[in-house]
């Protein structure tokens, strides 16, 4: 069983749709969906970069230094990224709040493994193919039983649409 460094976070709408994104260990994101349900985000340490989620759960952060990292949505609100060193826990969501009652419980089922962690490295062709599993499964039901990973995309965007998911890219 993997044990890695958790670290929660909250996210705030704001009055120009993008979202204000707090972490326990004090750092701070601001995020904007982009086309293609693709984040962008700055912080409050000069860094930027953009979240997209991919298939199976694979969720890819390219920094503007052109660093790539992936991540991998487990449920319940928790992502966990690289070797499994951390985990962020979506504290907004009813999700992650639901997670953390269900640890706090001793509940075995949480627990991380080595088959949840996400790709060291994909190849274009590799991350061309899982956006495309997802666009499928999306648009009415992959043959691979991929149900998108959980992710409510809504239409927290850059035009001016409605709704907001409190679980958009952890």
């Amino acid at each position: 069983m993997i044990r890695p460094r958790e670290i929660g976070y909250t996210d705030t709408l704001l009055a120009d749709r993008s979202v204000h994104r707090t972490y326990e260990d004090g750092r701070q994101e601001w995020r904007r969906r982009g086309r293609n349900g693709v984040v962008h985000w700055h912080d409050g340490q000069g860094g930027a970069g953009t979240d997209e989620l991919l298939g199976h759960r694979i969720l890819k952060r390219a920094l503007a230094d052109g660093t790539v990292t992936y991540g991998r949505d487990i449920g319940y609100g928790r992502t966990l990224w690289g070797r499994g060193d951390t985990l962020t826990v979506n504290r907004t969501s009813f999700g992650g709040r639901m997670g953390a009652a269900l640890v706090g419980l001793g509940v075995a089922g949480l627990a991380i493994t080595a088959a949840q962690l996400p790709p060291l490295s994909l190849t274009p062709e590799e991350e061309e193919e899982l956006r495309r599993q997802a666009q499928s499964s999306s648009s009415g039901g992959g043959a691979d039983g991929d149900d998108g990973g959980g992710w409510d995309d809504g239409d927290w965007d850059d035009d001016g649409g409605g709704g907001w998911s409190d679980d958009d890219f952890g």
